[in-house]
């Protein structure tokens, strides 16, 4: 199975972020969109696991979110890594509030206990909007950047879970499965 960390969010915040970048969808641009109802922040991807680890998993972020209280996180801006002007990401951006990057600190040093890599980079949270499609040249990008200034979206959103996901890869693009929820302690 291939799984991921994750916080899932409330139904009405991903469709007020897919909404919000219609006007972006509708340019055309050779971009792969992620589907509303498959919007997520993940905190830590762990690939490919075999099916027999999952409940060493799910205790892994027990003990991840022990003492972890429900928490706000603001949720806005739109942009692209590694940046507008070369787009590869589109992402509405999630303000790096301490609760969260506790929350994701202590996700990733109980998986890399479990035997997964630390992320070797910065955590940079996120919603992934879309991903511009592989061999697209820059200039069937020109104007994006313009595009995507002009566009607002902003939210805040009650953390009181975090999700062990798998993600199913299909011809279309990833599908998303809650394998099992982990709530915050309230």
């Amino acid at each position: 199975m291939r799984l991921f960390i994750a916080v899932n969010l409330p139904q009405q915040v991903r469709r007020g972020m897919w909404e919000a970048a219609e006007s972006l969808r509708a340019r055309s641009y050779p971009i792969r969109w992620v589907p509303p109802d498959s919007l997520h922040l993940t905190l830590k991807f762990l690939g490919e696991v075999a099916a027999e680890r999952e409940e060493e998993i799910v205790g892994g972020i027990r003990r991840a979110v022990k003492g972890t209280k429900p928490f706000t996180l603001p949720i806005a801006g739109f942009g692209a890594f590694p940046s507008p002007v070369r787009p590869r990401v589109v992402w509405v951006g999630c303000e790096g509030v301490p609760s969260l990057e506790l929350l994701q600190h202590r996700v990733e040093q109980e998986m890399d206990r479990l035997g997964f890599p630390v992320e070797g980079r910065p955590f940079h949270p996120h919603l992934t909007l879309g991903r511009v499609k592989r061999g697209v040249k820059q200039r069937t990008l020109a104007g994006f950047a313009a595009d995507l200034g002009p566009l607002e979206y902003a939210a805040e959103v009650l953390v009181e879970s975090v999700d062990l996901m798998q993600s199913e890869l299909m011809r279309d693009g990833a599908r998303y499965t809650r394998r099992r929820k982990v709530e915050l302690e309230a």
